[in-house]
């Protein structure tokens, strides 16, 4: 199995937990109807796949959880659900017939932003990688624990809900607005994923130090287990939108035996 790219200095790559999901899921109760005093509506996931009883496991778990979910068991369906009623967040399987999850997750990125949680039965670091590359913002590969899914749908969907304002950030060229979930790099603007976007403002508001990869992973986006090569492909990810090199990174650094680090001064690791 081909491994993916990965900077010296950075600890071994953890497999993710697998378990087999199991059925049991109930219908939750409606959300209450405007006036907006109550609960706000609960997010709508729209669950993706061909096979049915992954699709009702996944879609269980999830309305259990208190999400609104819709169906689809191919990408046209899907794209024509999600025109209908564009959701808050795609779990979308990798392997669909006629069109792929990846060029789903195309389409759906070229019509607007939406967070994409892709599934898969094929586990080779490669498939990983690419669906990352496209824009999918998690991984899981089959067999899976639904709670951990549902973990993983709560964990993007947080980064994605207005949060309490927060100051502007800048730094080396670079200068990012939370409250706008805008980037630019000397006025351009840069397209960021959301996990990049997160990536970013966590070094700007922590230049100089350096974290390991599980460090990341945690306090970036709330894991306390997952994949820590999904941190190494958007470190270059990153890497590739903000250096003037990426070959020869000056602004985020591999520390040697620990991970990463944000350099504003841009000066090259000795």
């Amino acid at each position: 199995m081909q491994q993916p790219y990965e900077p010296p200095g950075t600890e071994p790559t953890a497999e993710p937990r697998r378990t087999v999901p199991s059925a049991g899921p109930q219908q939750p109760e409606p959300s209450p109807a405007p006036p907006r005093t109550g609960p706000v509506p609960p997010a709508r996931v729209l669950v993706v796949d061909d096979d049915p009883t992954v699709a009702e496991v996944v879609a269980g778990y999830l309305e259990r959880a208190g999400y609104a979910v819709d169906r689809a068991e191919d990408g046209p369906t899907a794209l024509a659900k999600a025109a209908g009623h564009w959701p808050d967040l795609v779990v979308l399987d990798l392997m669909l017939p006629g069109m792929d999850g990846l060029e789903v997750c195309r389409r759906m990125r070229a019509r607007g932003p939406v967070p994409v949680v892709m599934l898969t039965a094929r586990g080779d670091e490669d498939d990983r990688i690419l669906g990352l590359e496209v824009g999918a913002d998690d991984y899981v590969t089959k067999p899976f624990s639904p709670r951990e899914l549902v973990l993983r749908v709560e964990s993007v969907l947080r980064r994605t809900r207005p949060a309490a304002p927060a100051p502007p950030l800048g730094a080396a060229g670079l200068s990012l607005d939370p409250a706008a979930r805008r980037a630019t790099k000397n006025g351009t603007e840069l397209a960021l994923t959301l996990r990049e976007f997160d990536l970013l403002s966590f070094f700007l508001r922590h230049p100089g130090r350096a974290f390991g990869r599980e460090d990341l992973m945690k306090e970036v986006w709330g894991w306390d287990f997952g994949d820590l090569s999904t941190v190494t492909v958007h470190v270059r990810r990153l890497r590739g939108k903000i250096e003037d090199d990426p070959a020869r990174p000056r602004l985020i650094q591999t520390v040697w035996g620990v991970g990463y680090r944000f350099d504003p001064s841009g000066q090259e690791a000795a």
